[in-house]
């Protein structure tokens, strides 16, 4: 039995995403992401091409990422995809990104991606095709545990959101 999980994209950490700390820097995480999310809108019509012959795209509302462990210079990195919910424009997702040969969890993504007429600038509806597929994904998945990392929220833990530190 298989975990329905996409796995679309892997890479390797490169030399130039090391900073001074001797790992990946944060930016390249997000880069990293980002191209797994390339590969999830490539699987989904929804990629460069769709973008080209539609004028249409897909645009990140809101990004969280979590840095579980380090991963350095060569490391390899795997990709698993989970979509979370999709709605006639949105999507939510999470990518799980482990360490390529040795399984374990290096950092997570979670996405709300939205569909935007280029020429408009505004939302619009995604095509039917595409939402159909993200949503049999996401039915495929649903039996998952929702991972822990998922609608986390930042701060010390003391503070209640929308209070002033003190």
């Amino acid at each position: 039995m298989t975990d329905s999980l996409l796995r679309l994209h892997s890479e390797t950490v490169r030399p130039e995403w090391i900073d001074y700390n001797g790992h990946m820097n944060v930016a390249y995480y997000v880069l990293a992401f980002d191209h797994a999310t390339d590969r999830l809108l490539d699987h989904a019509g929804l990629g460069a091409a769709y973008v080209k012959a539609e004028n249409r795209s897909v645009f990140v509302l809101e990004m969280h990422v979590t840095y579980e462990r380090e991963v350095r210079q060569g490391d390899p990195l795997a990709f698993a995809t989970r979509i979370l919910g999709v709605d006639g424009k949105r999507v939510h997702l999470m990518h799980a990104m482990h360490h390529g040969t040795e399984g374990w969890l290096a950092a997570t993504n979670e996405l709300v991606l939205m569909h935007v007429d280029l020429a408009a600038r505004r939302s619009c509806p995604l095509p039917d095709a595409a939402r159909r597929l993200l949503d049999e994904v996401r039915t495929a998945q649903s039996g998952q545990p929702v991972p822990p990392q998922v609608g986390r929220v930042i701060g010390l833990g003391t503070r209640k959101p929308g209070r002033p530190s003190e």
